[in-house]
């Protein structure tokens, strides 16, 4: 038999409280249905009453089948909870749920609160008992538990069974300063049991202060806590909280948890638990963790020519979990430590086949290996080196040509006399023996300019002829740019990353004594790259 445990998710709130993060009540209802979709049991959608975007959300909040909850904190002091116009916002929301914080350290309760030990106690108990009178699910995030209960035992102690006699169904212990060690944490969990709190009501809420929030949640479950409370991608206040989307692949693949405990997360969304976490990278225009557990694009990469090998034959020598399982993939990146089995197998992941004895294998490691010397990475430029491999193989169709291109900026002033730049980029392509003119200017929708290589990417996705229709869902997402070599030696390498309308998303590279000609290399690679899996498709459904 398993133990049920509840996952509550706090990306809307707590989540938001990461530096540079602020969602729109359209995004808040986009990420709230995707968490939906995973099987968590609780979204936390914000506090009410303190900002007008949290206000927004809860005004019109998706229909979800987890627990809608909205964030407070206990009644002030000097006030009835009744009366108190900061808790009344909270119940106005009209969630079924609702999570209140509360002191429980006395050095908390006296310095930050300015009250008395016994008055925090009877705003914790006030309040809890309030929203149970209203008929909502109560829940206790006691703030500062861990070293509360370090400083005074017993008073931690008293605040838990404070709010669980008022009616609160889950006590949630909160490592708010994020120092706590797992042993610790477990330690806490089971003094609170032995305290009469049961376990069925308690929960963790975790903060990765020292890089251990999923390790500090997982063995607070060990030692009897039910509910864990997280965020995706480790979102949170200063380093993060406890990341939801490692916890999740944790719990439902790894034992001894995947045998001991259920989540409502089914394998069906556990393969989505990649898509969702690059949803929210994608919502926040921040580039995805590679080294993300589980989720990361290098996750499952084999960079070594023996990992490469083994794990062709055996993936599980290599791989603690399959990739598939995830929504992840299998990447055997090409890079100057490759080898044989490294460049075989990728060339059959991107339906390329070779014989093991053909001499292109030996000019492709060769080139890799001199243009790697030159400032390139074929390692996180998959597109790029599938492109070099099949123009060495005699398998890369011309497509077009680029007769020449030229981009120019020019700072003028506007009708307001302020100085605004305008970048215009100019490409002549020929294709099919018939040469193209295209020009485009840098202008987005706000009027503003949006610089050089935006302007060569219009220019070079405007006219290609017969392959226009390929390139018209292509997209940049990413654009990263790294200076190597020292002095007037150094180049200027460029990793672009492109998506198209189907979902498909790769990544190339382009290297240049200058930013306009790596730039516009790593464009050029990444519509070729589009053209060769189109068209291929193409043909092979004919």
């Amino acid at each position: 038999m398993t133990t049920r445990l509840s996952l509550y998710d706090t990306t809307l709130r707590d989540g938001q409280q990461t530096q540079g993060v602020q969602f729109s009540p359209h995004e808040k209802a986009r990420i709230a249905r995707a968490l939906d979709a995973l099987g968590v049991d609780y979204v936390e959608g914000g506090w009410p009453g303190t900002n007008p975007t949290d206000d927004a959300f809860f005004e019109a909040p998706p229909t979800l089948r987890a627990t809608l909850s909205a964030f407070g904190m206990t009644k002030r002091a000097g006030r009835s909870a009744a009366n108190d116009d900061v808790l009344a916002a909270v119940l106005n929301a009209g969630t079924p749920a609702v999570c209140l914080v509360g002191k429980t350290s006395p050095a908390h309760v006296e310095q930050a609160l300015g009250i008395a030990p016994d008055e925090n106690l009877e705003s914790i108990r006030e309040s809890i008992a309030h929203l149970v009178a209203e008929g909502r699910e109560a829940i206790f995030d006691a703030e500062h538990f861990f070293d509360g209960l370090a400083l005074d035992q017993g008073y931690a102690l008293e605040c838990l069974r404070a709010a669980h006699e008022a009616g609160a169904r889950w006590i949630v212990l909160c490592d708010t300063n994020g120092g706590t060690m797992p042993a610790d944490a477990a330690k806490g969990v089971e003094a609170v049991l032995r305290a009469g709190i049961p376990g069925g009501a308690t929960g963790i809420h975790a903060h990765d202060d020292t890089g251990q929030a999923v390790a500090v949640s997982l063995a607070a479950v060990d030692a009897g806590a039910r509910q864990i409370q997280g965020t995706l991608n480790g979102l949170g206040e200063r380093t993060g909280n406890a990341d939801l989307t490692t916890l999740i692949a944790t719990l439902e693949l790894k034992a001894p948890w995947r045998d001991r405990f259920a989540t409502g997360v089914t394998d069906e969304a556990l393969a989505g638990l990649t898509r969702t976490s690059r949803m929210l990278d994608d919502i926040l225009n921040r580039v995805p963790r590679r080294q993300a557990p589980y989720v990361g694009a290098a996750a499952f990469a084999h960079k070594a020519g023996l990992h490469a090998s083994a794990v062709g034959k055996a993936p599980a020598l290599y791989e603690h979990v399959p990739p598939k399982a995830v929504g992840n993939e299998r990447v055997v990146p090409m890079s100057n430590q490759a080898g044989r089995s490294n460049l075989r197998q990728r060339l059959a992941a991107a339906g390329i086949d070779a014989a093991p004895d053909d001499p292109a294998l030996a000019r492709i490691l060769d080139r890799i290996k001199s243009r790697e010397a030159e400032g390139y990475s074929y390692d996180t430029a998959q597109a790029s080196f599938e492109l070099l491999a099949r123009a060495e193989l005699g398998r890369l169709p011309p497509f077009f040509e680029v007769e020449r291109y030229r981009v120019t900026v020019e700072r003028r002033r506007d009708r307001r006399s302020r100085m605004v730049s305008l970048s215009e980029a100019v490409v002549v392509v020929k294709v099919g023996g018939e040469k193209m003119l295209s020009v485009s200017e840098s202008i987005g929708p706000d009027g503003r300019d949006k610089g050089p290589v935006n302007a060569l990417w219009r220019a070079l996705a405007k006219d290609l002829g017969p392959f226009q229709e390929v390139v018209n869902d292509m997209r940049l997402v990413d654009y990263r740019v790294r200076i190597t070599g020292k002095g007037t030696d150094a180049v200027t390498r460029v990793v672009i990353d492109s998506e198209d309308g189907a979902g498909a998303r790769w990544s190339t590279v382009g290297v240049g004594a200058n930013i306009v000609d790596a730039s516009f290399e790593a464009l050029l690679d990444a519509v070729r790259w589009k053209m060769v899996r189109d068209l291929s498709a193409a043909e092979a459904a004919e």
